[in-house]
């Protein structure tokens, strides 16, 4: 697997709502991080149909919690409605630079995963937020077993995107599962 390109799109949350009547959305972001956002002029839409479209930001804010964006175009309810569901995705350039250690999501996704005595269990294919933390979601593709990985330091020992190889330390009774 090799490092992705500038321009390589991220996701950086899901549009969860409209707020208000005048075309507001809520982003349920997967980072927390409004400055990217804050900074971000142009961004993509990404439809579960397949679909997309590029949207402008003209702010973004906090409210309540919540990541409250407000796109040219968008003055209506029903318009904001349109985009409920979909993911936001901002340029890799866009973002800020991953600390040692810390990945985006798309980094993850695909990479093979093995124990730490070399016995392959498959790909991460999904990602799973839980609150305390991540999950991972890897399958086998041969036999179809499907593993649930906790994203938690003593069980990630080492992440390789050169490789495209995650190693982990299961704990016990995690592949047996």
């Amino acid at each position: 697997m090799m490092e992705a390109a500038a321009d390589a799109m991220i996701a950086v949350g899901r549009i969860s709502g409209a707020h208000g009547i005048r075309g507001q959305v809520k982003l349920h972001s997967y980072s927390g991080n409004i400055g990217s956002l804050r900074a971000a002029k142009k961004a993509q839409v990404n439809f579960s149909d397949g679909t997309d479209t590029t949207v402008f930001i003209q702010r973004a804010a906090l409210h309540g919690g919540k990541i409250l964006l407000t796109l040219a175009g968008y003055s209506s309810i029903d318009q904001a409605q349109s985009l409920v569901g979909a993911e936001l995705l901002l340029r890799r350039d866009q973002l800020p630079a991953t600390e040692p250690d810390e990945y985006y999501w798309q980094d993850l996704l695909g990479l093979a995963v093995q124990t730490d005595k070399g016995q392959r269990l498959g790909s991460i294919r999904e990602i799973l937020e839980t609150g305390a933390n991540d999950v991972y979601l890897v399958r086998d593709e041969a036999t179809r077993r499907e593993y649930l990985i906790p994203a938690i330091a003593r069980v990630i020992n080492s992440i390789d995107l050169q490789a495209g190889v995650m190693t982990i330390t299961p704990l016990e009774g995690l592949l047996d599962l």
